[in-house]
């Protein structure tokens, strides 16, 4: 079940989409101002939002999540994979890895929220199961679909066949602030682990 589900179980009544945007903007208003994440609570978002605590609940079950959906809005959104190509899926995940590690680079917000998301272990741990964890998996079944067409050896370890591929891409975003994320880095990478694993 995805997070999108598990808040319309929660919620009683429809989706408002332009409450939803304005708890996410009363959030982001708050650390562009200087809060620290440690101090933004749902009373302070709620006050900054325009509304009541209650109204934030409905939707998420706390800061850790509420933090969460706060950077999936400021941060691409991540392709859904066709299930045609082993390769233009891969190549298609690598790009929103890219496109995410220029705005962390261009975007102070962004860089602040995960820097103090890391000192905080249950925000840490709530983006890990929400965020990333989704996105390892989306990779893995691309993988596994390309074991199964023929596009892959069968005969490699799924997991590290997936951190081979997304590893420079993290190494170039996060480690190396100085390295250049190029255009066609995603298929450099794609194309240079295929060359070693296809069967």
């Amino acid at each position: 079940m995805d997070l999108a589900d598990r808040h319309e179980q929660r919620r009683g009544r429809p989706r408002s989409e332009a409450v939803e945007r304005a708890i996410i903007e009363g959030v982001v208003a708050l650390v562009e101002q200087g809060v620290p994440l440690a101090e933004v609570s749902i009373e302070r978002v709620a006050r900054t939002a325009g509304v009541g605590k209650a109204t934030i609940y409905r939707r998420w079950s706390g800061r850790e999540e509420l933090f969460c959906d706060v950077l999936r809005a400021v941060q691409p959104e991540d392709p859904e994979p066709t299930g045609e190509s082993m390769r233009d899926d891969l190549i298609a995940l690598l790009e929103s890895m890219r496109l995410r590690g220029l705005a962390n680079r261009s975007s102070a917000l962004l860089h602040n929220v995960l820097a103090q998301m890391k000192s905080q272990p249950r925000v840490w741990a709530a983006y890990h199961a929400t965020v990333i964890e989704p996105r390892r998996r989306a990779t893995l079944e691309v993988l596994r679909r390309g074991v199964e067409n023929g596009e892959l050896r069968d005969d490699v370890d799924l997991e590290l066949v997936s951190d081979l591929f997304t590893g420079p891409m993290l190494v170039r975003s996060v480690m190396r602030p100085d390295a250049e994320l190029e255009a066609d880095l995603p298929e450099q990478i794609v194309d240079s682990v295929l060359r070693g694993l296809r069967p």
